[in-house]
Parts: structure tokens; C-alpha cells; sequence
């Protein structure tokens, strides 16, 4: 029992997870954790409430400092961190942690009437490092297998029934009177389902999406024809940006089926795209129907809902997604953040 616990805990930290260190959730999350700390000691050596103030005050000087200057470090070096092996991924977390908290007591030293030791804080720092480095590792293992995988897969968007259908029965009908057309269509059906079924757990990049998106349109198109006016501005927006897998397909599905079908009359989807100081905004706007739509409000709701639980596995707390009516037309507004793809 004993070899076994020992063998799995080497196991684990053979494959530690550690957290997006450039991520805003995760500067949260460690803020919140490390000041939650400095409280409770300074509770626990404080018996008088204004003697808590003090010492609370006192213990936020170095943790502060150590802490912004740590995050600060491990953010810059992202992506050297991510080429070594787990074991020394923890290994310089608490490297770092430690020259951050030697830099602060140096730095605070003629301030502080030497009530704060150097032993003191540097087994404070890496008891604070190694309690982060094992909470953001259970959590992730807690969401890996058992839950975001397993959920992001669930939410990876669907096409929904009613357009297999209503595709293969424009296809039926332009077979006779333009079998090239046709042909290209039951392509481009092809391509979009076999993108469905692959593994969408990784970033893709926005190129991809855009053309996928597109081929989607066409075939839409072939059914609505001139019912269906796409307006695309995405010229000022990175190709090389990587974004959650299906994620514009989905919202222009949205935006045919909610926006244009009930319109009964021409209507125009605008398509918007751009990049501004490492952020990257997508605009989706479309026609609102003025009918008691009934389902479809309701099924609208859910596939915003499931998009923005995506892209919160992806981002954290660094993407969102907005929706509101301007002038009669529906618009669906992202943020996140811009990631570039791999140089090939």
C-alpha cells in the first residue's frame, strides 16, 4: 500500500501541471491565495484587531513585491518554462519565487528593524510556492480527464440536424440543373462533418476557422441564394491567431438560422474581425426576427451559453462573449486573447 501511494505521488509529479502563469485568471487566483495566507498568520499572531491591521500590513510589504514579481517572471518565460520537464518546471517556480523574496527583504531590509528574518521568508515563500504549484496541479488534473476534456468535447459546437437535411435537399435540387454545383456542395458537406468529428480539445488557427466558415455559408447560400448576404472585414485580423475549434461556424449558424430564415426578405450577416494591443474582438451581427420564434430563442441561448463555457476552458477569465440589440439586428461580440500560432 505504502509502494504504491509512493509510486503514484513520483507519478505525479513526474507529470505536474502547472497554470497559464500570463493568464489573468491565474494572476487571481494566486493573489487571492497568497493574501488569504498573510491574513490568516497575521490573525493568528494578532489578537486585537488593531494590531491586526499592522501586522497584516507588514506581511502585504514582502508578499506584494514577491508575488507581482514572480508572476511578472514566470509570464516572460512562458514559453522556455514549457520546454523542460515537468519536475523542473516546479523546480524554477521556486527558484523564482525565492530570488524574488531575497530581492525583497534586500530591498526592505533598512525599513524593516530586522523583524523579518531571511529564513523566515524564504520558508514562507516556497511553503506559499509549492501549496500554489500543488492546488493549480489537483485542479487541472480534477478538470483534464474527467471534465474539460470531457466537456469541451460535449460543447464542441454541432451542426444542427435541420441542416444536413435542408443541404442535401438543396443539393437534390440544383443535381439536375447544375451537377457541379452540386458536386462541390456534397464536397464542402464533406470537408465541414469531417472537421466535426475530429479531436477539437487544441487551438486551431483563425485562417482555418474563417474558411471553414465560409464553406459553410456556401452551402447555406445554395439553399437561400440571394436571401443570404454575408458582409466579411477581416483583413485587419492575423491569420496566424489562434482561436477555440468551431467557433465561428456556430455563431454564423446562429445567425442564418435565428437572423435570415425568418426574415422571409434579403438579409445581411456582417462578419468583423480585428487585432488592438494583443487583443483580438470578433463582431457576428444579423437581422432580429420580430416573431415569437419560440425554440429558437431558446435553443440561441443555449449555444451562446455552450460558446462561452469553450472559450472560459480555453481563456480562463481572459476571453468573453457579449451579446445585445442594435437598431433591430442582433450582435454577438468576443474578446480574447491574441495567441500566434507555431512558425512552421
Amino acid at each position: 500500500m505504502g509502494y504504491d501511494a509512493g509510486e503514484r505521488w513520483r507519478q505525479n509529479f513526474r507529470t505536474l501541471r502547472l497554470p497559464d502563469f500570463c493568464n489573468l485568471g491565474t494572476w487571481l487566483r494566486v493573489l487571492l491565495a497568497v493574501n488569504g495566507m498573510a491574513l490568516a498568520m497575521a490573525m493568528h499572531g494578532s489578537r486585537q484587531a488593531s494590531a491586526l491591521v499592522g501586522a497584516f500590513a507588514e506581511l502585504a510589504a514582502y508578499v506584494e513585491p514577491i508575488t507581482f514579481g514572480s508572476l511578472i517572471i514566470l509570464c516572460g518565460g512562458q514559453r522556455w518554462l514549457s520546454r523542460l520537464a515537468p519536475p523542473l518546471q516546479a523546480l524554477v517556480v521556486l527558484a523564482v519565487a525565492l530570488a524574488c523574496a531575497t530581492l525583497t527583504a534586500a530591498l526592505l531590509a533598512p525599513l524593516d528593524d530586522g523583524q523579518q528574518s531571511l529564513l523566515r521568508i524564504w520558508f514562507l515563500t516556497a511553503l506559499a510556492a509549492v501549496v500554489m504549484v500543488a492546488w493549480f496541479d489537483l485542479a487541472a488534473r480534477a478538470h483534464a480527464p474527467a471534465l474539460a476534456e470531457a466537456r469541451l468535447m460535449a460543447l464542441t459546437a454541432r451542426i444542427r440536424p435541420h441542416f444536413l437535411f435542408n443541404s442535401l435537399n438543396a443539393v437534390l435540387g440544383v443535381i439536375r440543373s447544375d451537377p457541379r454545383r452540386a458536386e462541390t456542395a456534397l464536397e464542402e458537406l464533406a470537408e465541414l462533418f469531417r472537421t466535426l468529428m475530429q479531436d477539437n480539445r487544441e487551438l486551431v488557427p483563425l485562417s482555418a476557422e474563417i474558411a471553414l466558415s465560409r464553406q459553410y455559408l456556401d452551402l447555406e447560400r445554395l439553399r437561400l441564394g440571394e436571401r443570404l448576404q454575408v458582409r466579411w472585414d477581416v483583413e485587419s485580423c492575423p491569420p496566424d491567431a489562434l482561436v477555440p475549434p468551431l467557433m465561428l461556424q456556430p455563431l454564423l449558424e446562429n445567425a442564418v438560422y435565428h437572423g435570415i430564415e425568418p426574415l422571409g426578405e434579403p438579409g445581411e450577416v456582417e462578419v468583423r474581425m480585428a487585432c488592438r494591443h494583443d487583443r483580438l474582438s470578433f463582431e457576428i451581427a444579423n437581422p432580429r426576427g420580430t416573431s415569437d420564434m419560440g425554440n429558437h430563442h431558446a435553443g440561441n441561448r443555449m449555444a451562446l451559453a455552450n460558446i462561452r463555457e469553450r472559450l472560459a476552458l480555453f481563456f480562463d477569465l481572459e476571453a468573453s462573449l457579449t451579446t445585445e440589440t442594435v437598431d433591430r439586428r442582433f450582435v454577438v461580440r468576443i474578446e480574447l486573447p491574441y495567441r500566434r500560432g507555431a512558425a512552421k
